[in-house]
């Protein structure tokens, strides 16, 4: 048995295609395009009738465990180590293992919900590290989102806490399967000292992953690090061979251009969040520069990455810069791809079926030509109608299908209700 859908425009975003042809979708692929297909007796048949489908969205850097902090109060006027100090790093003490998988479970709807099918998460739960990456793993499957996870290993909490972040993110890494994968994962660098660095190397050869981690955020990132531990982050990441193809950095907003081509000649992947920029008043991200690997994050915000794709597009124009979003875009599929080894976002034969189906009725002409424009312009969360992940219908007549949305938010604002009262209590 298989699901034809028949009559919509099928989206491509690198190089831009807008073309009305039927796929057919059998167990968790896509296995033929073509302008009539012919569905067999026993197939599921969805009449579209010129809706868009579009490729899954990817959030390339996330933090699910930031969902039951958004209400509590906006940190006051101090800097980026201060508000890390006084809001961030005390929300992420009071977290235990029941809150955590609540987060990614209501977290992980939202993002389904926007259309956004993959998150790459960088997690953070100091008084509740062992596990925890698990517990993200099962809110995820409740909703059925695809999740590359990672541990943010650290020196906060000393050499006990760095070795349990470091045993989380590789022991996941080495047992993800399914919809999930696992990559080694770090804290800023200013909070991670020599012996985390070789303790990231060495995770790092053991399950052939690549690094995940935040860097230059803020300009007292560098700061930090040179005084702490005698060199900038990306110094100290290129002295210590932690770059490659597989790895990831977020934020990159502060880094002088001679760092910015080292880090660009190593293949990494450089992660854009710029409505996470805009909160934390950290400035803005020089995207245009990011090179031919760059892509877009949501960090701490709803996972909306048609939102994010907008306010990164409108952000490198106020700046004079713009940058080809559609590239931004598809890079998160390169990414995806390269983390489960097959083919995400290309909705062609052989590739994941993860899709959407958007009820948007554009009104001038679509056409790949001005695909970017209507992606910027026109299109958003609220078109969503279908959400398909792994071939199976997870949003329908934009319901979700797995989980009951008021049974995921009374759990949400329980959990949240415990971990800020413990946040209350000093954590």
């Amino acid at each position: 048995m298989g699901t034809v859908l028949k009559g919509g425009h099928v989206v491509e975003l690198e190089p831009a295609l807008v073309e009305r042809v039927d796929l057919r979708i059998e167990g968790d692929r896509i296995v033929a395009r073509a302008p009539d297909i012919a569905p067999r007796p026993e197939d599921e048949v969805v009449a579209l009738s010129g809706k868009l489908v579009f490729p899954g969205l990817v959030s390339a850097h996330h933090r699910l465990h930031a969902s039951l902090a958004r209400g509590l109060p906006e940190p006051g006027v101090g800097n980026y180590q201060e508000t890390l100090e006084n809001h961030r790093w005390r929300y992420e003490g009071a977290l235990d293992g029941d809150a955590v998988q609540v987060a990614a479970c209501a977290g992980g709807l939202e993002a389904l919900q926007c259309g956004t099918t993959t998150l790459f998460d960088s997690h953070s739960s100091p008084k509740a590290i062992a596990g925890s990456l698990v517990r993200v793993a099962r809110g995820l499957h409740e909703v059925g989102v695809r999740g590359v996870l990672s541990y943010a290993v650290t020196d906060r909490k000393g050499a006990l806490g760095r070795e349990e972040g470091l045993e989380e993110t590789v022991g996941f890494s080495r047992k993800a399967k399914g919809r999930f994968r696992g990559q080694v994962g770090a804290a800023p660098l200013f909070t991670v000292g020599p012996e985390a660095l070789e303790g990231l190397k060495e995770a790092l050869a053991s399950t052939g992953t690549g690094l995940h981690v935040p860097v230059a955020e803020d300009p007292l990132d560098e700061k930090l690090s040179v005084e702490r531990h005698g060199g900038s982050p990306v110094t100290r990441l290129m002295e210590a061979g932690l770059l490659s193809p597989k790895s990831q950095l977020a934020h990159v907003g502060h880094l002088a251009w001679a760092e910015l081509a080292q880090l660009i000649s190593t293949g990494t992947w450089v992660v854009h969040t710029p409505r996470s920029n805009q909160r934390l008043e950290v400035g803005y991200a020089p995207a245009l520069k990011f090179g031919a690997r760059a892509t877009l994050g949501t960090d701490g915000m709803v996972a909306d990455v048609f939102a994010e794709a907008q306010a990164a597009y409108l952000r490198s124009r106020e700046a004079g810069q713009p940058i080809d979003v559609l590239r931004y875009l598809a890079n998160g599929h390169r990414l995806a791809s390269q983390a489960f080894d097959f083919p995400v976002g290309s909705l062609r034969e052989g590739s994941a079926a993860d899709l959407l189906l958007l009820d948007y009725l554009p009104p001038t002409p679509l056409h790949a030509g001005n695909l970017a424009w209507h992606v910027v312009y026109g299109l958003g969360s609220r078109h969503v109608e279908a959400v398909m992940v792994e071939g199976t219908w997870r949003i329908w007549a934009r319901r979700p299908l797995s989980v009951s949305p008021s049974v995921v938010a009374d759990q949400a604002r329980e959990a949240a209700a415990a971990v800020w009262a413990r946040m209350a209590q000093g954590g």
